[in-house]
């Protein structure tokens, strides 16, 4: 006697992921191939990604909500440089205005997914992490919208003597909710994105802050409320108001960064000019705030109304630029000889990047390497057919580039449905084409990863862009099809598997 199995539920896309790329992605799905049958997998027990998973003091942006939050829903909030909880509500805000509570799966972590020339199809596992069962699904195309780094961990060097430590040792992707810094001798160690928010952020509450840095990152003040904005949505309303504020801040942010990789001595000159303007007079600028680098090299750190500043002004934080020689029972010795004191130590020291969520990928039976690839358009693998990545830019807000992407991919499926195909797989005319790595910053934690991550071209359409106005004009306005995008028909007479429940 045989027990039949069931049939493997099939749906159009899979979007991997409930954050504001999968989200996004979600809503375009839904709206404009309303047709499809789509649902958004996500490992976590509730929406949000990055809004939801971190809890350190002070999260939040460094990109403008105007330009972050999405070109189809008008960010409302006074703030523009806005808090977690206030990103968080406006993305579960999305979710509901556009019925896609009942599309997301909570606590399904795909695994691994297979694809299937012959039936033009993904085999997807998946495992419920709040159950630990594991079922299968098919799927036409999977979105990756994981984003690029590890959800589970985060990335802490290994410090020397870090278990004579006899406080704290906390990383802020994972916060405890129970932790005591009131009053506190309070170490922070890095100078990125993270440790400008942490500073000012503990600074109000805890005894002391000190952020420990290995090098100087470039700071730069910005308003946390966009006064020209509120301006904008008050003489034109709110819909027509934030798309004006959206194009500005797009000029603005775009002009930034050419006249910085363009003028790289002036620009540091400026930012060295504004950072010493906000920081008490014989302050030793050159120590704390002049990188090494030109900038852009690596993302510039934005302070809304100049926090970290403030908080030095007023002598509740303090910048030491040293290297951690070991750890001691109470605080880190450093290689100059100083010893900081300290009761807790927060490694504010970098993500673990990972590309499409860390998903075993295989083609016909073959696993797919991902360093062996090349990113079509910024958002497909050569040699992988029906998968799409959401990488957002480095240097400009994440969600420009990733709203391109949802609209490119919308237009492709229709444009395959148009003229009855059914897979779309990017190849390389060249085999030997010249390729450097995906992501064009110094960031550790973008070196760290080079060699697990995809790569990209010297030329279109393989050449990753970071300019949103050549993206607008290749995504938005340009054709699905190219020459390098080999459309065809399945195999198989049937796409779908007989029984498969659609």
């Amino acid at each position: 006697m045989t027990t039949e199995q069931p049939p493997v539920e099939h749906l159009d896309v899979i979007v991997v992921g409930a954050g504001i790329s999968g989200i996004g992605a979600g809503r375009y799905l839904a709206t404009e191939l309303p047709g499809k049958t789509s649902a958004i997998l996500e490992a976590r027990a509730t929406s949000g990604g990055t809004w939801d998973l971190f809890r350190y003091p002070g999260i939040r942006s460094d990109s403008d909500l105007h330009t972050f939050g999405y070109a189809f829903k008008p960010w409302r909030d006074e703030q523009s440089i806005a808090d977690a909880p206030r990103i968080l509500a406006y993305l579960r805000e999305t979710i509901t205005e556009n019925g896609l509570d009942d599309r997301i799966r909570y606590s399904h972590r795909v695994l691994s997914a297979a694809w299937s020339t012959a039936e033009a199809r993904w085999l997807v596992d998946v495992e419920r992490t709040d159950t630990g069962e594991r079922l299968q699904l098919s799927a036409g195309w999977l979105f990756c919208a994981g984003g690029y780094y590890r959800y589970d961990e985060g990335f802490t060097p290994a410090f020397p003597g870090r278990d004579r430590f006899r406080g704290p040792v906390v990383h802020p992707q994972h916060w405890p909710e129970d932790l005591e810094y009131a009053g506190r001798r309070v170490l922070v160690i890095g100078s990125g994105a993270t440790a400008v928010t942490l500073v000012p952020a503990m600074a109000g509450t805890a005894g002391s802050v000190t952020m420990l840095q290995r090098t100087p990152s470039y700071v730069v003040p910005v308003p946390r409320s966009d006064a020209l904005a509120a301006r904008l949505c008050a003489l034109f309303g709110e819909e027509r108001g934030y798309a004006l504020a959206r194009r500005k801040n797009i000029a603005v942010g775009t002009a930034t960064w050419r006249f910085c990789r363009r003028y790289p001595r002036a620009a540091r000159r400026l930012i060295r000019w504004v950072t010493a303007r906000q920081l008490p007079a014989g302050y030793p600028v050159d120590e704390h705030f002049n990188p090494p680098y030109d900038p852009w090299d690596q993302r510039l750190c934005a302070v809304p109304d100049g926090d970290l500043f403030r908080a030095i002004r007023e002598g509740r934080a303090e910048v030491v630029t040293d290297r951690v020689a070991t750890f001691t029972e109470d605080g880190v010795l450093l290689e100059s000889g100083r010893e900081l004191a300290a009761d807790v130590v927060v490694t504010a020291t970098g993500l673990d990047v990972q590309a499409i969520g860390g998903i075993a990928l295989t083609v016909d039976g073959e696993p797919v390497h991902l360093p062996d690839t090349v990113v079509y358009k910024g958002m497909m693998l050569s040699g992988v057919p029906n998968l799409v990545l959401a990488i957002g830019y480095t240097n400009s807000s994440w969600t420009l580039k990733t709203g391109l992407v949802c609209e490119h991919f919308c237009r492709l499926l229709a444009h395959l449905d148009a003229h009855g195909y059914d897979v779309a797989r990017p190849e390389p005319a060249d085999p030997d084409m010249p390729t450097r790595p995906l992501l064009d910053l110094a960031a550790g934690y973008v070196r760290r990863a080079a060699d697990r991550l995809p790569r990209q071209g010297d030329r279109a359409p393989w050449l990753t862009s970071t300019s949103y106005p050549a993206d607008v004009r290749l995504l938005r306005a340009g054709s699905v099809t190219d020459p390098e995008l080999h459309l065809s028909r399945a195999a198989s007479p049937a796409a779908v598997p007989a029984g498969a429940a659609r």
